[in-house]
């Protein structure tokens, strides 16, 4: 019998690895940059073609390579990261496994150019799926530029699963944002498609901050500032007015690595409980900084997932130093009401010694006393002479005699009759209003049909008939717009406007006017007649969130998933009390509409109980 067990050829095992390393183009971009970050890089450039399907290049001005170092970069398992197993335990750089370039060489075609600050000239190399087409003496500047080009192209199952170009950047500026916000000594700048995204210059960690998401950001921050001999606490924290409902400012750094965890983001959590709305999420930025022996990045190879040696210590002492940072800066509120905030020594004051103050007070003035006229030319006094107040007997004096009078003039003076209510109906012709629908607990609406009962949720059959109205006027007429007595000014972060600004045409056809769309920041003049006006903040920033969940790749699906989200927040909540006409306007728009057996995300808005049902109840 033969032997059934080989081994893979080396080309065949790289495609595997890579399918571990590289989901989509934004882990190319995550390894690459990293790689950059280890060769002390002082300026970062990442180049995107068509969300980097066609291209994703990085040029770095560190340390570079060797000849040799650049051609066994390539190999399994080749780094100059680590070099025994005790290594895993005092990791100071992003990559260690040594199977990033060798996966992404795999898959894609791959152009290396190199070149070491004492050497005089580089090395070009070419691979496409893991072999070597050129290698050769190039002239290229000090540092690494490193092309990945047509990704998956010898694995087209695997491109034809990645999503809309328009996902896919959204996935490497969130990745760029991770290695950005981690390194603030370093200067990014970010190009897709010939144009500049981001320009991120050196500068400290709250600026970088206020780089990436907006100017506006720097109003939001708290920061946190704590160390110990465990944990090393540093960044900021966004102020419970400002938290959103997505997830999308949420950044928790390991040793300037990025990571993942949902014990340490339910720390944040209950730090923040009693301050934040239902369905709203803190902004955080911190810094975790912690002895390597105690923790093991070699959980996954996208290196998020970290594991703790203590973590219920972790927990407790970064819930304590964001819930301090919050009182420190007067962001939780207090339980003594009678207490006056502007009398509060400020924190900073505290260690400072009180000294007397320097006003000076006349103690002989005297304002009640009389001066008498001097003898000099143009000279005059000021008489103060305190009037003996009246005896309060003398308030009442002729006031008998003074009412009597105004009593006679009061019953001469002549009346208008009161106005007959009359009514449109008479007596026997008024019309009796029967109520038809009923509302049970706030939620679902109760009314009766020939067969028996129909109960409808509320939420659902509103949701489906904003749905089909927004569909109607972004497809076949325009809507009305309330137009706002004073302009509304938003802002967003850079990501946030581009998406925005794929959605202008649409949202205008739904209502919203704008007057200005400047870099961070929108000017609405106008919303739609059912959107108040200070839900138009809360509306877009769900809009934003849903998305960026999916974008979608034509103009039909988008007005589709505009009217969803706008459905999703102008629909009555659960909760909300109705009268009888607004329950019975709800019941005939929802039967107006096309399909109103589900709501826009195809949940059932109402059922109905027949009279069978009830007797088989009774039985």
């Amino acid at each position: 019998m033969t032997d059934i067990i080989q081994l893979l050829p080396d080309h065949v095992a790289n495609q595997i690895a890579a399918g571990e390393v590289v989901q989509r183009p934004a882990s190319v971009v995550k390894e690459l940059l990293e790689n950059a970050i280890d060769a002390d890089s002082k300026l970062i450039k990442l180049i995107v073609k068509d969300a980097g399907k066609a291209l994703i290049q990085v040029i770095d001005d560190g340390k570079g390579m060797s000849v040799t170092d650049a051609r066994l970069s390539f190999e399994r398992h080749a780094t100059s990261k680590i070099r025994s197993a005790e290594d895993l335990f005092s990791l100071n750089t992003k990559g260690f496994r040594g199977e990033a370039l060798a996966s992404i060489a795999a898959i894609a075609h791959v152009e290396l150019k190199t070149k070491r600050d004492e050497d005089e000239l580089g090395t070009q190399i070419e691979i496409e799926g893991s072999e070597v087409k050129s290698q050769e003496v190039v002239v290229t500047p000090k540092g690494t530029s490193i092309a990945v080009k047509h990704l998956f192209f010898n694995i087209p199952a695997r491109r034809n699963f990645l999503k809309s170009n328009n996902v896919e950047l959204r996935h490497i500026i969130d990745e760029f944002h991770r290695v950005a916000l981690a390194h603030p000594d370093i200067a990014f700048v970010m190009f897709h498609n010939g144009s500049e995204s981001f320009n991120l210059p050196k500068s400290n960690y709250r600026q970088r901050v206020v780089n990436i998401f907006g100017g506006k950001t720097n109003e939001k921050l708290v920061p946190v500032e704590e160390e110990t001999e465990v944990l090393k606490i540093s960044g900021f924290v966004g102020k419970p007015e400002f938290s959103r409902k997505t997830r999308t400012e949420q950044f928790f750094f390991v040793n300037n690595r990025f990571i993942k965890s949902a014990y340490l983001n339910h720390a944040i959590n209950a730090a923040f409980e009693g301050l934040l709305k239902d369905g709203s999420h803190p902004s955080y930025f911190l810094n975790l900084t912690v002895d390597p022996k105690t923790i093991d990045i070699n959980i996954h190879p996208t290196k998020t997932e970290i594991k703790f040696d203590d973590e219920h210590t972790l927990y407790a002492i970064l819930r304590s130093s964001v819930k301090h940072s919050l009182g420190q800066f007067n962001i939780a509120p207090v339980l003594d009401f009678d207490r006056d905030r502007n009398l509060d020594t400020p924190y900073n004051f505290e260690g400072k010694r009180v000294s007397n103050p320097t006003v000076e007070v006349d103690k002989g003035f005297n304002p009640f006393r009389e001066e008498k006229p001097s003898g000099k030319a143009g000279g005059f006094s000021t008489s103060y002479k305190k009037e003996p107040a009246s005896q309060w007997e003398s308030l009442y004096v002729g006031l008998e005699s003074k009412g009597t009078k105004t009593t006679q003039e009061f019953s001469e003076i002549e009346l208008e009759s009161q106005p007959e209510n009359t009514s449109l109906f008479s007596d026997n012709t008024e019309v009796e209003s029967k109520q038809t629908t009923y509302q049970l607990l706030n939620k679902y609406i109760i009314s009766t049909i020939k067969s028996g009962m129909l109960i409808i949720d509320q939420h659902r059959a509103h949701q489906r008939i904003l749905y089909e109205g927004l569909l109607k006027h972004t497809t076949v007429q325009e809507a009305v717009s309330q137009q706002l007595l004073f302009p509304l000014q938003l802002q967003f972060s850079s990501s946030e406007m581009e998406l925005l600004e794929q959605l202008k045409e649409d949202l205008e056809l739904t209502g919203f006017v704008f007057s200005k769309f400047e870099e961070g920041s929108i000017e609405i003049t106008g919303v739609p007649v059912n959107v108040p006006e200070s839900e138009v903040s809360i509306i877009l920033e769900q809009l934003i969130s849903d998305v960026e969940q999916e974008v979608p790749d034509s103009n039909f699906s988008a007005t589709d998933l505009l009217a969803k989200s706008l459905s999703k927040s102008l629909a009555i909540k659960s909760g909300q009390s109705l009268t009888n006409m607004e329950q019975e306007h709800l019941v005939n728009s929802l039967f107006a509409c096309k399909d109103p057996s589900v709501s826009p995300t195809n949940r059932t808005t109402f059922i109905t109980m027949s009279v069978d049902d009830f007797d088989k109840k009774f039985m």
